[in-house]
């Protein structure tokens, strides 16, 4: 599906660069409301808050695989993502993007 309005297509990006882009995103989107650019933050949302979720447990935990493990899988969902939104396509992150669309209702 293509983005509705390139200002939508604008904030989606946004939504990827880290957290507090996607918290910027969240107020850009606020009036007018742009279903691509809610879909992609919501995305961007679930991937930042999981990632640093999981760093604060394994800066408890200091082996390096684990680290290695984590920051990979949060580059591969947020290539994944971020290469939709500049595409201008709504699909889901695999695994979590669909969890994401439910859990963070929130974001209209």
């Amino acid at each position: 599906m293509e983005a509705e309005h390139p200002r939508g297509k604008t904030i989606a990006i946004v939504a990827y660069l880290t957290m507090l882009g996607a918290l910027i995103a969240i107020t850009m989107n606020a009036e007018p409301k742009y279903e691509f650019a809610r879909f992609h933050t919501r995305q961007a949302f679930g991937l930042h808050l999981v990632f640093l979720g999981f760093a604060l447990f394994l800066s408890q935990w200091w082996h390096p695989y684990a680290w290695i493990g984590l920051y990979t899988c949060y580059f591969v969902l947020w290539i994944y993502g971020f290469l939709g939104a500049v595409q201008g396509r709504k699909k889901s992150v695999p695994l979590v993007g669909d969890y994401f669309q439910r859990w963070f209702l929130f974001i209209n």
